[in-house]
């Protein structure tokens, strides 16, 4: 008795851990947890990290920058001999000696030097650097909220195709049930001799056919859901989906709001104008100051010091790579200003071909639940005439194939209406089944 309640226990866990596992799953949970577990999303979100790690580079371009030197030296050279006992502030008269200074023997030093570099003037390279990175940043970003958009829009299409393959399996098998019902009416009235056995083997017939449409649509069902795991970053999807295909209500048509694309189009040409002018500012003259301290030990006690501080000026007057460099970001910047143009055109089609899409689906959906209202009707009263032996089976199979298509018509139409309802969104810029970024 002990073993069998310890058994008991640990089915109950199991069971409860089976029925929290499969949670329904909302289209707006679907959705969040495409956009947090998605490994593209993800990879785009290293993206941005990095073009934004790119622009404080660019923006920390301004700044001074130190470099430390350490050194130890050990040679004979003539040269190299004399300069390192100067600075190491030891030279004496004997150093004069021409024998000395010009077979000198091996000397050893070590020392280091610190060094400030900072640009006074760049020809405009810097600040122009900075605003393009700045801008390629937040282009990035834009590109980033686009892509969750365009995610969110895929799992609204996987998550209601979903629902339609299952919805045409709960169908597949509500036909198959009825066929077993009129194969058992049929089959009853043949071996009364009121029925033709041929009407029988038609139906049998026709329950193979249901049978083989029933595995068609469950092989649609495991890929929907293998589909709608890959976009939220899970494996398949197990559990029920909890939003209705068929939208409650039938909000206005929306106008266009923002597009993370079209802002990163802008942000993009914005940037390729400060990398022209960049490219310009390397052919203008560059003024730096440099502040310096060195030292150099023959021994603790015994070393030199200095200091140095400098002004320049470095122009280089002509450049072919460098003038070839500003016609090409020249041409860059009216690529980016021609694309940017495009996308605009581009969105516009967009808005206008997707409200035409969704107003068509609308009507196609009230054709549909018109449609099937009259197959079911027709379907009512051809079966009551062939119970009474007054019309031909065929007649009630023609009329289970017209609900069947109204049916088809139905899902079809629904789900044009949701998926093409998350298209406009895209295409206006509006949050996909209300859920931001």
């Amino acid at each position: 008795m002990r073993i069998n309640r310890r058994y008991l226990l640990a089915s109950l866990i199991v069971a409860g851990t089976s029925l929290s596992a499969q949670e329904p799953l909302s289209v707006v949970a679907a959705i969040r947890k495409a956009w947090t577990d998605q490994a593209g999303l993800k990879a785009g979100q290293a993206m941005v990290d990095s073009r934004r790690a790119e622009a404080d580079g660019y923006r920390d371009l301004r700044l001074p920058t130190l470099t430390l030197n350490v050194q130890g030296v050990q040679t004979n050279e003539p040269m190299m001999a004399f300069g390192i006992k100067l600075n190491q502030a030891r030279i004496g008269a004997m150093d004069f000696n021409p024998a000395s200074l010009n077979h000198p023997d091996a000397i050893g030093a070590y020392g280091g030097s610190a060094v400030i570099q900072q640009a006074l003037y760049t020809g405009g390279r810097i600040s122009s650097a900075k605003r393009a990175g700045e801008y390629m940043a937040q282009a990035e970003l834009a590109s980033q909220e686009r892509r969750k958009q365009e995610t969110a829009q895929m799992v609204v299409e996987a998550y209601f195709g979903t629902q339609v393959a299952e919805q045409a399996l709960k169908w597949v098998n509500d036909t198959r049930l009825w066929i077993q019902g009129m194969e058992d009416f049929v089959g009853a009235r043949v071996n009364q001799g009121l029925m033709l056995e041929s009407e029988l083997q038609r139906l049998k017939a026709y329950h193979a056919q249901a049978d083989a449409q029933k595995a068609e649509v469950l092989k649609q069902v495991h890929s929907a859901r293998s589909g709608l795991g890959l976009l939220t970053g899970s494996g398949p999807v197990e559990g029920p989906l909890a939003t209705s295909l068929e939208p409650i209500t039938t909000a206005p048509l929306p106008t266009t709001a923002y597009r993370g694309d079209l802002i990163a189009a802008d942000l993009q040409a914005k940037a390729a104008g400060e990398g022209a002018k960049a490219a310009r500012g390397n052919t203008l003259p560059e003024v730096g100051l440099e502040l310096g301290a060195g030292t150099l030990h023959h021994s603790w006690s015994e070393k030199g010091n200095w200091t140095w501080a400098a002004v320049g000026v470095k122009w280089k007057v002509f450049s072919a790579p460098d003038v070839a460099k500003a016609k090409a970001a020249r041409a860059q910047e009216r690529a980016a200003i021609e694309m940017r143009n495009f996308k605009q055109q581009q969105a516009e089609h967009e808005v206008r071909v997707a409200k035409e899409a969704v107003i068509a689906a609308g009507a196609k959906y009230s054709a549909a639940k018109e449609a099937l209202a009259a197959a079911e009707e027709s379907k009512r009263l051809r079966e009551a005439r062939h119970k009474e032996g007054l019309a031909p089976l065929i007649d009630v199979l023609d009329a289970e194939a017209a609900i069947q298509g109204a049916h088809t018509l139905i899902l079809q139409s629904l789900f044009e209406l949701r998926v093409n309802r998350a298209g406009l969104d895209l295409a206006t810029g509006n949050p996909i089944e209300g859920v931001n970024p």
